[in-house]
Formats: C-alpha cells, sequence, structure tokens
C-alpha cells in the first residue's frame, strides 16, 4: 500500500491497523537541537484518546507513546524520530459477524475492490485508530513551530445544531467534552447526542481550527499553496467530506467589495487587516493573520441500525455493526484536524527558511 506519507521538509509516515499489535509513525525533518520528551507528545495524545466520555467510543487505549529513535539526550538528533503506540484494548470478535459484509459509507468495499482483501477488525488501516499518530506527528511540529504559532481547535456544529458566534470563547473549549466554544451550544448538543447514541445512529460535524502567529509568508505558489497543502491534510483525515478556509463556500454569495480584507497602516507601522475573509492565506502564502480552516465529518459508518448492503459472495444482505463506536467521530477530530494544521506549517516553516532565509522578506505586519 502506497500513500502512507506526508509532507516534504517535515515529512511523517504512518503505519500500523486497529487491531494489530502496534501502531507508529516514523518523522524525517526535524531539526537537530529541538527539545522533545514523551511527556510533550503524551499530552496531545490524551486530548485524542478513546474512551474518555460516553459520547465517544468505549474502547480502552491509553495510548502510551514511546520515543524509540532521533532523540539523544533530551533533544531531537537530526535523524529519523520513530514513535510507537500499542494496541491494547482491541476486541476482533465485534466484527466476526461483518467479515464478509461491506459496511455503507465505509471504506470496507473499496478497499477489498482494490486489494482483493481487507482488514474486517475495526477497519484495519482504514479506521480512525490512524489518527493517534498523526496526533503524535503533530506535537512534534507544534515543538517545530515553537511559542509564538498557537494552534487551537474547537468543534462548531454537530449535525444541524451550529453555535452561536457571539458567545464563542477559546476558554470554554477544554471545559466540556465537544471540544465547543459555545459553553450553552454543548450543553444541548449532550442531549441531542445521548439521543443519538441510544438510538444506535450516528451524527455528522464541523471543525474549525484556527492557527494564530504565523508568519507571513508560507506557502509555495503555485502548486503547493498553503491553502492548498491544508485542504489535502484536513480530506486525508478519516471521514472528512469537505474543506473550506476562511469564508470558504460563503465567498461564492459575497460581492467583491464585501469579500475583501481592506488594509491599513497600523500604529507600529505594519499591515493591518480590517476582516479576514480569506481566512490568512492570499495567492497560496499566509499574509500574517490567523490562518482558519473548516471540515466537515460525516457520521460514523459502523451503527447498530440495520442498513441494506452486500458482500463479497456477490449476494445482497443487511448489516447491523456491533462493538464501540463514536456517536460522532466529528468530537476526536478536533486534535486530529489540530495536528494536521501544526504539521502542514511546520513544514512550510521549514520550506520558506530553506529557500528564503529566516529573515523576514517585505513589511513588517501586525496580526489584524
Amino acid at each position: 500500500m502506497s500513500g502512507n506519507s506526508f509532507g516534504t521538509a517535515f515529512r511523517f509516515t504512518t503505519w500500523g491497523e486497529s487491531h494489530g499489535p502496534e501502531i507508529g509513525c516514523v518523522i524525517d525533518g526535524t531539526p537537530p537541537g529541538v527539545a522533545l520528551a514523551e511527556s510533550d507528545i503524551q499530552h496531545f495524545l490524551d486530548r485524542r484518546r478513546p474512551g474518555q466520555s460516553r459520547f465517544t467510543t468505549q474502547r480502552r487505549e491509553p495510548d502510551q507513546v514511546r520515543i524509540v529513535s532521533g532523540v539523544f539526550e533530551g533533544v531531537t538528533s537530526g535523524t529519523p524520530l520513530a514513535l510507537i503506540i500499542e494496541n491494547q484494548d482491541a476486541r476482533s470478535k465485534d466484527y466476526g459477524d461483518i467479515k464478509d459484509k461491506f459496511r455503507p459509507a465505509h471504506a470496507d468495499y473499496t478497499y477489498w475492490a482494490k486489494y482483493g482483501l481487507r482488514d474486517y477488525r475495526g477497519g484495519g488501516r482504514s479506521s480512525a485508530r490512524e489518527t493517534a499518530m498523526r496526533v503524535a506527528a503533530g506535537a512534534v511540529a507544534r515543538k517545530v513551530l515553537g511559542e509564538t504559532i498557537a494552534i487551537r481547535g474547537s468543534l462548531v456544529q454537530i449535525g444541524d445544531r451550529t453555535i452561536d458566534r457571539d458567545r464563542f470563547d477559546w476558554q470554554e473549549v477544554d471545559r466540556n467534552p465537544f471540544w465547543c466554544g459555545d459553553a450553552a451550544a454543548a450543553a444541548e448538543w449532550a442531549d441531542y447526542l445521548d439521543e443519538i447514541r441510544k438510538a444506535g445512529s450516528s451524527v455528522g460535524a464541523v471543525v474549525e481550527v484556527v492557527a494564530q502567529g504565523a508568519p507571513a509568508g508560507l506557502g509555495e505558489p503555485v502548486y503547493d499553496r498553503l491553502d492548498a497543502d491544508l485542504a489535502k491534510a484536513m480530506m486525508s483525515i478519516n471521514a472528512v467530506k469537505g474543506v473550506e478556509v476562511g469564508a470558504g463556500m460563503a465567498a461564492a454569495a459575497m460581492t467583491g467589495e464585501e469579500s475583501a480584507d481592506e488594509m491599513r497602516i497600523g500604529a507600529d507601522g505594519g499591515v493591518d487587516f480590517l476582516s479576514n475573509n480569506a481566512g490568512g492565506i492570499l495567492g497560496g502564502i499566509s499574509s500574517g493573520q490567523d490562518v482558519v480552516v473548516r471540515f466537515a465529518v460525516k457520521p460514523t459508518s459502523s451503527i447498530l441500525q440495520p442498513r441494506r448492503t452486500v458482500n463479497r459472495f456477490g449476494e445482497e444482505t443487511e448489516i447491523v455493526t456491533k462493538g464501540r463506536h463514536d456517536p460522532c467521530v466529528g468530537i476526536r477530530a478536533v486534535p486530529v484536524g489540530e495536528a494536521m494544521m501544526a504539521c502542514v506549517l511546520a513544514d512550510h516553516l521549514l520550506r520558506h527558511h530553506g529557500q528564503c532565509g529566516a529573515g523576514a522578506r517585505g513589511w513588517d505586519r501586525k496580526d489584524g
């Protein structure tokens, strides 16, 4: 199987299956001398791991990461970093009844059509279990970026229920199980998702990820635009079906006057933007404003409600998926989206330094 690597200057490759003995990743391109310990990575893995509330799968995985190469005396050596997590709570017997059937909306059929076989135990390689290693890679990327770039994610919609932007507060994100910046919306979602879970169904969500403090100049036009790489990064996450940057799809309904992010000279002599419809990216290059990306996650395909399907013998049948599944997989996608944002920015920061040097180009700017 090809296509298991992401990035250019900062590049990681993940491996492993949902019910295999281990999952892991290898990271190339981390500069030498970056202070790195397992605890730096574990913090972010703990945010993603399953079983932390009744709204996520009850699979109990500690997700304890081990650094097995690339760190010497507490700092990165510049050699490839290798990270490993052991799978400890796989229950393969839960999938015995569906080993010959294809779950609608899942990768079961396409994996079988492409490879002539599939690992039916929890989805194998197509499982969201793989995203744990993206989060690990993202933790390393954050160390490369340093403390001046802050990356935060929030759930802004579950099903057809959205947040109220006037109530949004980043401080609320860590106070509820939905990573939601609107406390009132999170309380409503709890009742709503309880109904979905008890009905044996699932629902989709929208995640927003914001990077503050990214410098102007990141991005490689024409084909390696920053927004193009961010779109690929988010679309590569399991169950993601749509990505938008800044105003996104809403930009189609704007006039040129409304869409234009007007500029003035700030008190410090830098450039101030009066709005951010572009999501911090112009011509594929970061402008110095907040980089804003949203992505839509479809409902979990493994549900208890019977669905019509076919099996690998060419017969029509029905399927009910037992086991432990997220009623809304979008919840745990929040730290995954943050990680992919970090990996893309770290990649482009290293590429920018390689081409242009670490010094600033153009005017100094102030975040608008």
